[in-house]
């Protein structure tokens, strides 16, 4: 004969005993793991985050609206504008661990020093004229750059020309919160070294193709590039298509060339929480849907397209940003010439073993 506790489907029977158990709980701070084992280990990944896309043409003109009503100084530090995924009830966290904002600087304005635990870098779309220092090192901002600020820099920004700029800041707040890690602390009101030199220290040291300085650490845990440049980037992207043309391996499928930004002094990636890449599509090309454990945050540098995020098509063009969460499918389209960058969460997964990627092989 069944058992009662099998007929209920593993359920004890509802009695006033077992209220008065429940209530026992709820009053001694425990939960009982039968009542919530469906929530806790799903078959497969539940994100409370979801897929959205932000349009490059709404967030700028919201940013310079700020520009003209929000000072920038101590206090609010940073006049940046968290994307707050719709599924996290609120909080400016694109992701449950990535952070993701567009910070605006106008004029002739100084950012001022601070530093945190926090791993950060900036992209920039479009725009020209900003130097971000970092640990008193200046190191000019333009478009197409990847620049990094490792967690405990201290840096600050300035703007030396009568134009306003706007770029991509990624970071690692919500891992950082949610894990009690964070320390933060102020630094110079202005600027350590307000130069504005061509080339940083830490280029001039560190970006010499297959090179490295004798003098350097043997490894360091964040990448010593305070600049990956566009032009480097773009070389390389255009290589692996050419390569693929002339019949040679080098694209990571046809019609997409990818590239990812590594710390020379290891190999690996730039940052130990945040993985940074760069994709090109050729006009006409789809990649093959696919879903990973993680989260990740694109923006289109260049082009016209679209990205299929679950069952939904999203067009897309230049500035536009887009968050897939973790374990949902999501492929792109190109339109034209497609030029996306990407960062994900992708070390932490790697470095815990809960990695994994799922990709539908074309017929």
């Amino acid at each position: 004969m069944m058992s009662d506790n099998k007929a209920h489907g593993g359920q004890p029977d509802d009695t006033p005993a077992l209220r008065q158990l429940y209530a026992d709980f709820k009053s001694n701070h425990l939960d009982p793991l039968w009542t919530q084992t469906g929530n806790l280990m799903p078959r497969h990944p539940m994100p409370r985050a979801v897929p959205h896309v932000w349009k490059w043409s709404q967030l700028y003109a919201l940013a310079r609206q700020s520009g003209s009503l929000v000072p920038v100084g101590r206090g609010g530090e940073r006049r940046a504008i968290g994307l707050a995924n719709p599924g996290l009830g609120g909080v400016a966290y694109v992701s449950p661990t990535l952070w993701c904002a567009i910070q605006y600087l106008g004029p002739h304005e100084t950012a001022p020093e601070h530093r945190h635990s926090q791993n950060a870098f900036r992209f920039v779309v479009e725009g020209e004229g900003v130097w971000t220092v970092v640990n008193g090192d200046p190191v000019h901002m333009s478009r197409g750059d990847f620049l990094l600020t490792p967690g405990w820099c201290f840096h600050g920004h300035q703007n030396v020309r009568d134009t306003p700029m706007a770029w991509l800041d990624g970071l690692d707040i919500p891992f950082s919160y949610t894990n009690d890690v964070g320390f933060f602390e102020v630094g110079k009101d202005g600027l350590s070294d307000d130069s504005t030199p061509d080339v940083s220290r830490s280029e001039r040291l560190w970006c010499h193709p297959g090179l490295r300085p004798v003098s350097g650490p043997r490894s360091m845990v964040a990448s010593p590039i305070g600049a990956y440049r566009w032009v480097h980037t773009d070389r390389a992207l255009a290589a692996q298509l050419e390569l693929e043309d002339e019949g040679h391996p080098g694209v990571l499928e046809p019609g997409h060339a990818a590239i990812r930004y590594t710390n020379p002094t290891t190999g690996g990636d730039v940052m130990p929480t945040i993985r940074a890449e760069f994709h090109r599509l050729r006009a006409g090309t789809a990649t093959a849907p696919r879903r990973e454990v993680g989260s990740s945050v694109f923006q289109v540098f260049e082009g016209r397209g679209a990205v299929v995020l679950g069952d939904a098509t999203h067009k897309l063009e230049k500035g536009d940003i887009f968050v897939v969460p973790s374990w949902v499918s999501w492929s792109l389209q190109a339109e034209t010439g497609f030029d996306l960058f990407r960062f994900s969460d992708a070390p932490i997964m790697e470095r815990l073993h809960f990695d994994r990627t799922e990709v539908v092989e074309r017929g």
